[in-house]
């Protein structure tokens, strides 16, 4: 029996439907599990991705893309494949996507995580023969704070820097970490500020009918002084542009499942470090695993070997796939 799925040079492929998924190269016809820059990459032929990851896709990739749409659950004939995509609850609008050739059921779930963090659509099991799955945090040390503690965290530690006169700088990915933590934090404590690219999401996501709380872009006239106890909202590295010079007393911090190792804080040099991300931790990894039946998994992107390595032991046959997706590192593009 042919596989469903294959591993090309350009990514991974469907031979019955001459389509890739998430595709790295040019293709004529690219399947797009979500918005990130990592995933969805310019120049293909045609896009499908899900009606809520369109919009996103549109603001990155230009109004030239041709993207077609494609409802949750849905069905979709594409040569001698059916196709249908489901939530994966890593970005709003992203999705798994479901391949059935002649019986064979094969899931590409991009990138996912399996905790509700009331922003992205919640992750749903998909019963399938074969899963290829991320691996972003395959090792036990990656457990994620629980999302009531981490609100906790992210106003007192914001409440303690606006009561000692300080802004609160938080490094977070543009799309999907910047406005699951604003929709999170208490915006009594004072005003938020964006940088442009966590702005211009927000917009997009706006417009979808996403709720977020009101925010103010960071402009030339925006400084410390006009927005007293401010939290911004900056994207990885950002600080180092001008508008860091006008916060010059703000207290940092950063908002990544990296956080969970210890000295990656002190390394990035910021004074706080919150424990969250968008990618499933190595319980949400094993559970999501499990809930697909699947016996043959296929592991992408991460920790690839140990995770590989601990699922064969567990019984799966499990293989190591390589790829050019970059997980939480490649997903600041905004």
């Amino acid at each position: 029996m042919s596989d469903v799925l294959t591993f090309t040079e350009s990514g991974i492929y469907c031979p019955a439907g001459d389509f890739h998924i998430d595709p790295w190269r040019p293709v004529p016809r690219a399947l797009i599990t979500h918005g990130h820059s990592d995933h969805a990459r310019p120049d293909m032929g045609r896009y499908l991705a899900t009606e809520a990851a369109a919009p996103v896709m549109r603001h990155r990739l230009g109004e030239a893309a041709r993207i077609d749409t494609i409802a949750y659950g849905e069905t979709r004939r594409i040569g001698e494949a059916a196709v249908s995509f489901h939530p994966a609850g890593h970005v709003p609008g992203s999705a798994q996507i479901r391949v059935e050739v002649k019986g064979q059921v094969w899931v590409a779930s991009g990138d996912y995580k399996t905790v509700d963090d009331g922003l992205s659509e919640p992750f749903e099991p998909v019963r399938c023969h074969a899963f290829i799955t991320e691996s972003t945090f395959g090792l036990p040390v990656f457990k994620w704070t629980p999302q009531d503690i981490l609100a906790q965290q992210l106003n007192a530690w914001w409440a303690a820097n606006a009561a000692a006169g300080r802004p609160s700088i938080l490094e977070a990915y543009a799309l999907g970490k910047a406005q699951r933590l604003m929709r999170s934090v208490d915006p009594s404590i004072g005003p938020i500020l964006t940088v442009t690219a966590v702005e211009n999401t927000n917009a997009v996501l706006r417009a979808q009918g996403t709720a977020l709380p009101d925010t103010t872009q960071i402009t030339e006239d925006v400084s410390d002084t006009s927005h007293p106890g401010a939290l911004i909202i900056a994207t990885p590295g950002s600080t180092s542009q001008n508008w860091a010079r006008r916060f010059r007393n703000g207290a940092s911090a950063f908002a990544s499942g990296w956080m969970a190792l210890r000295g990656v804080r002190r390394r990035r040099g910021t004074d706080r470090g919150f424990i969250v991300s968008d990618h499933a931790d190595w319980e949400g990894l094993n559970a999501a695993i499990a809930s697909t039946g699947a016996e043959r998994v296929f592991v992408t992107h991460g920790y690839t070997g140990p995770f590989a390595r601990y699922l064969a032991e567990q019984g799966y046959d499990a293989h190591v796939v390589s790829s050019d997706y970059g997980g939480e590192d490649a997903e600041e593009a905004g």
